[in-house]
């Protein structure tokens, strides 16, 4: 039986939730270039496919791949090399085939599975081994063999020894590499002078050697000790190693594909390093990059110990102690970070912002809402993206303006947009803390981008960006993932050595981090591309929301690395978990999206199980003092928040919330409409333990209201009544309203040049205490506006809707793929 009707007859063997989870990890639909899967059998041709296979084993770990790698070389050793396995030039992963080679049967290459395992020591290692192997199978990375056989797809046959660490074939790199002076100057180092007359003598000579495995032992056994320390870093792989050895033979910025390579005159500067170039060891195939050919790290490896494939991720050194009471910290942290979430968004929807044609918002609405809420301005961006992304926020056109009478310009302006709180904004602030994380923290998770990271100096940070960094989700769950193995009581150094090992094991977690790895002179691993700061901006949001503390991850952050590995991102821009009830508990809420995904279910349902544990119930009193000040210790409950923040300013945050209560501050509650004696009963049903409240508040209160509505601002443009005529004469001659232009017409009134609301805001300022009044007569209250934009949020279904759309009505998701291949439909 051929792999691919085997393949199909064990993808009818699997039920919708074991297919859903095999399509997700492959990227089904979409990954398939919007062709039709309409049956197992052409599912199972797509996931022969080297794109395929290359997504499945990206998904997999370092571990994984090694043992993969092995078992490929094993292969390659039983059966041969695969003709077409070099198809391509330069360094590359080896699982990234772009040119077609000749197809490959997987059940003409099996190999015993017993010879796998007994690379295993009996006990643990091995059964850890099986695990890992079942595991292989289930992903379809290893197919379905006669029992005791095992099966790998094409792709790994091809690449086979890219896979092993081996790097291509001395003919082809020296063909490559050189023209004839230089391949004739290593036949001469190798055989002495004139020992070829013509290139293509030179190089048979030097082919004929290095595929003697006998006498390029003999050679190598020559060479100096410099020599000895470069081959022992290159011949188990990687093959590439970074040196001056060579220049380019049409100048040093040219290393296309037809570029050719001279040695450095003067040589590279290190012994070892020449005497391998010298010899067709080490052969150029970029500038300043050489490889080490196939043959060489054959020969030298050859009698070597059985394959020892690490199934498990190397141990942290750079850790520290934990210090007692860690967690609670992230707790705290947990509980600020909703509380912040909070405020931001109370500010926002209490004065929407502009969201600019370019894209993003202005820095000084942002200054505006980050000292509004009391919040840091770079924390305010993340809240906002992160409320956007979770739903919480959504951008709304304002109405067409029309368009005006002139010919010259008869186009109506593009409506402006302006972000706004959600339709479910409303019910998410009325939530405990537990579910107001909850949303947060499942979109920061899936997010790609690392919001608070701003690679470029010369711009300035803006919200609401659009994500697109690819690499940012795989990043952030590597990093959870390698934290997650920390030893217990222990946490990462901040340091270098810290960095740097989190960054190694995150990368073997995350095979695909392992291109922003280079290794240094001493065989060191450094991060590229910026990585390590990226890595940091990462932890910095993970310990703002109380994801890490100290290094370690909290037990949130366990059930956000748990939620990672269930593949929530697969969903993006959906947000599996933002959708869910925010005021339930458990697994109930969570909406049907996640009831058809059990494991995605369970992740979401354990999360907010963890919030509900560390996060403190809200406190519904709060405790006043004669200083005029109100302090709530922990998270206050909505409606605290709410009595509190309409008459007092938030003064400090931290293990405890504190209010200041001024006249100013009691003026907007009145302003608002509170009446004195009712701001009296609230706040004295509030109080702690039902403790009276302090005498100086009390008094500042009904004096305050005392004085509040003599003016009244008339609704036309714009009188200023009063009964009181000392008050309307002093009005006429204060200096700091000048600007109003203001003029008696009656004892009692006053007219303006401006319109109400700007004489309210200068009256104010000027320290008197207005009200606005209607023609009426009525009292008009200052209230926060209440306009809420839908949610752009998709349900996790929609979230493909576009490949339904481009084949025509096939099914978009995996989980409704799944259903219909299972169906038979």
């Amino acid at each position: 039986m051929n792999a691919r009707t085997a393949l199909v007859k064990w993808l009818g063997t699997l039920d919708p939730q074991r297919l859903t989870v095999l399509l997700e990890e492959r990227d089904l639909p979409l990954a398939a270039g919007y062709r039709r899967i309409a049956t197992l059998r052409e599912l199972a041709e797509h996931l022969l496919t080297d794109e395929s296979v290359g997504q499945g084993l990206m998904a997999g770990t370092a571990g994984e791949l090694e043992l993969l790698a092995s078992i490929a070389a094993l292969a390659l050793e039983r059966h041969g090399p695969v003709a077409g396995g070099e198809a391509e030039e330069g360094p590359r992963y080896p699982w990234q085939q772009r040119k077609p080679v000749p197809p490959v049967e997987p059940a003409d290459r099996l190999v015993p599975e017993r010879d796998v395992l007994s690379w295993f020591a009996p006990g643990e290692k091995r059964r850890r081994a099986e695990h890992t192997l079942a595991q292989l199978r289930e992903r379809a990375l290893l197919l379905p063999a006669p029992k005791g056989q095992l099966a790998l797809p094409p792709l790994l046959h091809v690449r086979a020894a890219g896979f092993d660490g081996y790097g291509r074939t001395a003919d082809r790199l020296l063909t490559t590499a050189y023209n004839a002076p230089e391949v004739k100057r290593i036949a001469a180092n190798l055989f002495g002078e004139g020992a070829a007359r013509t290139r293509d003598q030179a190089q048979e000579l030097i082919t004929d050697l290095l595929a003697d495995p006998a006498r390029v032992r003999a050679l190598v056994a020559d060479a100096p000790v410099r020599a000895l320390e470069l081959l022992d870093h290159l011949v188990p792989g990687p093959p590439l190693l970074r040196t001056h050895c060579f220049a380019g033979r049409y100048g040093e910025q040219y290393s296309g594909p037809d570029a050719k390579y001279v040695f450095r005159e003067g040589g590279s500067g290190d012994e070892g390093t020449d005497w391998l170039a010298g010899r067709g060891l080490l052969v150029p195939v970029g500038l300043d990059l050489v490889e080490l050919p196939y043959e060489v790290a054959r020969a030298l490896r050859e009698g070597s110990a059985a394959p020892s494939p690490r199934l498990e991720p190397e141990q942290f050194t750079a850790t520290a102690p934990l210090p007692s009471g860690w967690e609670g910290e992230g707790g705290t942290a947990a509980a600020a970070a909703a509380w912040r979430a909070e405020l931001v968004l109370r500010a926002l929807a209490a004065q929407p912002i502009a969201i600019r044609k370019a894209g993003g918002i202005a820095v000084r609405d942002t200054r505006r809402l980050a000292k509004a809420s009391g919040a840091d301005e770079a924390d305010t961006r993340l809240w906002l993206d992160l409320a956007v992304n979770a739903g919480l926020a959504a951008p709304r056109d304002d109405e067409r303006v029309p368009a005006p009478r002139s010919r010259r310009n008869s186009k109506a302006p593009k409506p402006s947009a302006r972000l706004l709180p959600s339709d479910r904004y409303d019910i998410w602030a009325a939530s405990p803390p537990p579910g107001k994380l909850l949303p947060l923290l499942a979109a920061w998770a899936v997010v790609p981008a690392i919001l608070s990271h701003w690679p470029d100096p010369d711009e300035t940070p803006v919200a609401l960006i659009s994500p697109q960094d690819e690499d940012a989700v795989t990043l952030r769950t590597g990093i959870l993932r390698a934290l997650a193995v920390l030893p217990d009581g222990h946490g990462l150094t901040g340091n270098a050595r810290g960095y740097t090992e989190l960054l190694s094991l995150a990368a073997w977690f995350q095979p695909a981090l392992r291109a922003h790895l280079a290794a240094d002179a001493t065989g060191e691993l450094t991060g590229l591309d910026g990585v390590l700061d990226r890595m940091a901006a990462t932890l910095a949001e993970a310990a703002l929301l109380g994801v890490v503390a100290h290094g370690a991850l909290t037990p949130a952050g366990r059930a956000l690395c748990h939620l990672l590995e269930a593949g929530a991102a697969h969903h993006y821009p959906a947000v599996p978990g933002a959708g869910a009830d925010p005021s339930a508990r458990g697994s109930d809420g969570l909406g049907e999206d996640l009831s058809l995904r059990p494991a995605l279910a369970h992740a979401v349902a354990t999360l907010r199980e963890e919030l509900y544990a560390v996060l403190p119930e809200p406190s519904d009193t709060a405790r006043f003092q004669s200083d005029l000040t109100a302090t709530v210790t922990g998270a206050p409950a909505p409606a605290l928040a709410d009595l509190l923040s309409a008459v007092g300013d938030i003064e400090s945050e931290g293990h405890a919330v504190v209010w200041r209560i001024t006249a100013t501050s009691i003026r907007r509650a009145l302003d608002a409409g509170w009446s004195a004696d009712e701001l009296l009963d609230r706040l004295t049903i509030a109080s702690e333990r039902g403790t009276p409240l302090p005498q100086p508040l009390a008094y500042t209160i009904k004096d305050t209201a005392r004085t509040h509505g003599q003016l009244k601002v008339v609704h036309s443009a714009c009188c200023i009544r009063s009964d009181d005529t000392t008050l309307i004469a002093e009005v006429a001659q204060s200096r700091g309203l000048t600007k109003l232009r203001l003029r008696r017409i009656a004892p009692t009134v006053l007219i303006s040049t401006a319109p109400p609301e700007e004489t309210l805001s200068a009256l104010r300022t000027a320290g008197y205490a207005p009200t606005q009044e209607a023609e009426t007569g009525t009292t008009l209250l200052d209230r926060a506006p209440t306009d809420r934009a839908p949610s752009l949020m998709p349900t996790l279904d929609q979230a493909h809707a576009g490949y339904a759309e481009q084949t025509g009505g096939v099914p978009a998701s995996a989980r409704l793929l799944a259903a219909t291949l299972t169906s038979g439909g």
